[in-house]
């Protein structure tokens, strides 16, 4: 009696582990698959110029996707991702992407594929090549009849798009996004990745002369004894060529910082005497009259106290360019619209250097001039 027991409390457990695989074998002779699990959309080329649409393509991408089981099984189809329209999935902050399908084949043969907004619903749209709308499904059909099979494969396109604005990044930037096929009937899904990458506009600012300014040699008899003097201006031209249109601003820092008379920030330092006295000032000026760029009639200055996030009104007043205030461009006068995209630059910059009081410095020996400056190009 005890030894039947024993073996009835065995026996049951081995009896339900038989079972399990005859329960679950419509879904373990399925396979589902796609040609490729990442569509990389590769580098955005910033030497394009913008299109004069609101929108950028970014191409197609193209995906070829099989279902197969041993069974005949509802062969619908759901693709589960952020919907951006109704026609468009979302592709990070600024883009979205549109799925087609087209070339279904069941079980051999060609069919229509129909638009279904749930599982078992009848299709709202049938036709061979077709937008798979978000929310939606598709299946095969013929005569416009749902059918099952035991194969069916299509193949898709991915385009995607992206606004203007989302190409002009300070960084170089890589966009993902994720779409879940869902193979109802089979109890399988397949993940797909989009990918782009966008890079910044390079710029490059270039000083004539190489950037020195050369004031010559003055004696004491030039320079006042009890007040500033302030010395004949100098010009340089200031070019920018960037590989692409961008939005750019101005900075400039100062190399001999704390060595400027006046603490202030338009004004950098022309180094200090053998004693350590600071010998003066310069500031580096920009009139817009002299400035030119593209194919822009006319140049307006704007500047921003606010790091970008807001502009003054584009004005035709010359301004010295800041050590953290920014100062830009804009072709609209009385406007204080974010600065306009530019590619090529060239303005006149003004030095205009003071000498401090010569009471106030070590002659003894000749002073040098020493002061010096860096251009920065901040991306907007």
């Amino acid at each position: 009696m005890n030894l039947s027991r024993y073996l009835l409390l065995t026996l049951a457990p081995l009896a339900l582990s038989g079972l399990t695989p005859l329960a679950s074998a419509s879904t373990d002779d399925c396979q589902f698959n796609l040609s490729q699990p990442v569509l990389d959309y590769g580098l955005m080329n910033r030497a394009i110029r913008p299109d004069a649409a609101a929108e950028r393509h970014l191409g197609e991408r193209p995906l070829s996707l099989t279902l197969s089981c041993a069974q005949p099984i509802d062969m619908s189809l759901f693709y589960r991702a952020m919907a951006a329209t109704a026609e468009r999935f979302h592709f990070a902050e600024r883009g979205s992407y549109q799925v087609r399908i087209r070339d279904a084949v069941l079980d051999g043969q060609s069919v229509e594929i129909g638009l279904i907004a749930g599982a078992g619903q009848p299709p709202t749209e049938t036709a061979s090549n077709l937008i798979w709308r978000p929310e939606h499904g598709i299946v095969p059909v013929q005569a416009g009849v749902p059918m099952q099979g035991r194969s069916f494969s299509a193949q898709l396109e991915l385009t995607a798009w992206v606004q203007e604005q989302g190409m002009q990044v300070r960084d170089a930037v890589t966009w993902e996004t994720f779409g879940v096929f869902d193979a109802i009937g089979a109890g399988r899904t397949r993940e797909a990745t989009l990918r782009a990458r966008f890079a910044p506009a390079a710029c490059e600012p270039v000083l004539s002369n190489g950037g020195v300014v050369d004031f010559g040699t003055l004696s004491k008899k030039d320079l006042n004894a009890d007040k500033d003097t302030r010395l004949p201006p100098r010009s340089l031209t200031l070019m920018v060529g960037c590989d692409a249109p961008a939005s750019f601003a101005l900075i400039m820092h100062d190399n001999r910082s704390g060595s400027a008379t006046l603490d202030s920030e338009f004004y950098y330092g022309l180094g200090k005497d053998s004693r350590g006295n600071k010998i003066g000032q310069y500031s580096l000026n920009v009139d817009p009259a002299g400035a030119n760029a593209d194919g822009f009639a006319r140049l307006y200055r704007t500047d921003s106290s606010t790091a970008g996030t807001a502009w003054s009104t584009g004005s035709a007043n010359p301004i010295p360019i800041g050590q953290t205030r920014y100062l830009a461009f804009t072709d609209n006068a009385g406007s204080n619209a974010s600065p306009v995209l530019i590619q090529n630059l060239s303005t006149t910059v003004t030095v205009d250097a003071v000498i401090a009081p010569t009471n106030s410095l070590d002659l003894s020996t000749a002073i040098e001039l020493d002061g010096a400056g860096t251009i920065e190009i901040i991306y907007l």
